[in-house]
């Protein structure tokens, strides 16, 4: 099984994360509502078990906690893929929800860059304020050593655009990291 273990402690956050690229339980909380909810669909539409528990400093607001549960779960996502041999590396995919409509592209490079496009109608969906998405991705992105695309093509609700985003990026993930039968990097510089 392709797992990772990572706790990472600052002044800000308190982080225990455990991730298999495999499946698994998935136990979320972070505090903040709405991104546990985020969270449990990326866990579950991109097959991953996911483990983690948040202790933040919420009487600021919710942009450490969403920010530092994206460079844990980025560290993780690094160290399950290990060397990145014997998996499909890239993965696309887009998601309907009422009527939005987002798209994710992913590339497990070693190469982190985040593009994303997406405008949120109203600020909040409860205790998560919409601009802490780009936050998250960027963290996850950059600490996986991934390049991630995201646009939200359209929408009117922010709750229907922000979950359509985690979950095209939880299934642009899934085949990404898909295995196959190779033994090696899908590069023609033999390693990525």
């Amino acid at each position: 099984m392709r797992t990772a273990q990572v706790n990472r402690t600052t002044k800000e956050t308190d982080i225990s994360l455990t991730l298999c690229l495999d499946g698994g339980e998935v136990s979320i909380d972070t505090g903040v509502g709405f991104f546990d909810h985020m969270l449990n669909s990326f866990a579950t539409h991109g097959g991953f078990g996911i483990q983690l528990t948040v202790k933040g400093d919420l009487n600021v607001d919710e942009h450490h906690t969403v920010e530092d549960t994206g460079i844990v779960l980025g560290t993780a996502f690094a160290r399950a893929l290990g060397d990145k041999s014997s998996i499909d590396r890239f993965g696309s995919f887009y998601v309907p929800m009422d009527e939005a409509l987002a798209f994710a592209s992913v590339d497990v490079s070693g190469r982190p860059f985040l593009v994303f496009d997406a405008e949120f109608p109203q600020e909040r969906c409860g205790g998560y304020d919409c601009s802490m998405t780009v936050e998250f991705m960027r963290a996850l992105a950059f600490n996986a050593g991934i390049t991630l695309h995201l646009k939200a093509l359209y929408g009117d609700n922010s709750h229907h655009i922000t979950e359509a985003l985690y979950k095209a990026a939880a299934h642009a993930l899934r085949l990404a990291v898909k295995e196959n039968n190779s033994g090696k990097p899908l590069s023609t510089k033999g390693v990525l």
